[in-house]
This record gives C-alpha cells, structure tokens and sequence, in this order.
C-alpha cells in the first residue's frame, strides 16, 4: 500500500508541476524568467526524487513482489521530469532572447525574430505540458497496478451499479424476481 501511496504522491508533484507552468497571455501565468527557472530547479529536484525512490527500494532488504515494478515505473518518470526541464530552458532561453532585444522589437527583422521566439516558447510549453501529463498519468497507473487487489476490488464494487450481495447475504423479508415460464416475473423467496 506504501508504494501505491508514493506513487500517486510522485504523480500529484507531476500534477503540480504541470499547473504551475506559464500561460503566454494570461496575466496571472504569465512567462516570466525567474518563475521558469525556479520551475526547472524545482524538476531537478522532482528528479532527485525519483531517483530516491529507485535507490531506496533497490537497496531496501526486504523487496514486495511488484517491488520491481515499482523501480521501473520510479525510473521511467524521469524521462518525461527531464523533457519538461529542458523544454522550460528553451523557455527560459526564448524570453531571454526577448529581454535582449526589447529595444530592437520595432525593426523589422528584429520583431520577425521575436515573434519566432514567441512561437519557440509556445511550442516548449507545451512540450512541458505534456510530458508532465504523460509522466502524471503513468504513476497514477503503476499505482494502480501495486494497490492490493482487496482494496481495487472493493473500489470497483462500491462503483458498480449492478454489484449484488453475495448468495446468502439477503435480509429477510427481500423477495427475488425469477423468470417465469411464461416470461412473465414470479415472486420467490
């Protein structure tokens, strides 16, 4: 139940990651220099942690089953943790160039190269965006997979709309309907 537990916390700092990124136009996400590379800092350390997570269950004595699994899916997150940080630097490379170039943006090969760049960020953020999706989306899945099968079992049943009670488990005084010959429904008990 722990690794579950950890992997769905790996996958909410995906989640988190994933709502923290700029938003070109919006007043409130806007991109902003500082705020990016305080994003990318914060995806190395994401990354770290992945990597702690692997090392600890790979050096732990006492290995679960699904043990194995659990590392993989630990490893495999870092692909999508490392695309987002290196989609965030040609961000943060884009908005330095626009920086640079302020007092230039009403020449017109300057102002071309600009709204190139715009377009660069644009296109990387949603790299990051996605990535961060993909790798949010696949611990939700590994922890999926390692949960107790009890606990996935009683979560698809309390889910399901046509789930019965078990033979036996009927209060008294409730009546089944039974198919009757004629297909019309009989009362039994």
């Amino acid at each position: 139940m722990s690794d579950a537990l950890a992997l769905r916390a790996m996958a909410s700092a995906f989640d988190a990651q994933r709502g923290k990124l700029p938003v070109p136009g919006d007043p409130h996400r806007s991109p902003d220099v500082v705020a990016v590379a305080r994003q990318i800092s914060e995806l190395g350390k994401l990354i770290t942690d992945l990597g702690d997570e692997v090392l600890f269950r790979a050096a732990g004595q006492d290995q679960a089953p699904h043990t194995a699994r659990v590392m993989t899916s630990f490893a495999a997150a870092v692909e999508p943790a490392g695309e987002a940080a290196s989609a965030l630097g040609a961000v943060a490379h884009q908005l330095a160039f626009l920086k640079q170039t302020e007092s230039l943006r009403d020449q017109p090969d300057a102002r071309d190269a600009r709204e190139a760049a715009v377009r660069v960020m644009e296109d990387a953020l949603a790299s990051a965006d996605a990535a961060l999706h993909d790798g949010a989306n696949s611990l939700h899945s590994a922890s999926a997979t390692v949960s107790p099968s009890s606990v996935r079992l009683q979560a698809a049943r309390s889910r399901s709309t046509t789930a019965m009670p078990a033979p036996g488990q009927l209060p008294s005084g409730v009546t089944t309907a039974v198919a009757a010959p004629s297909g019309q429904l009989a009362r039994g008990r």
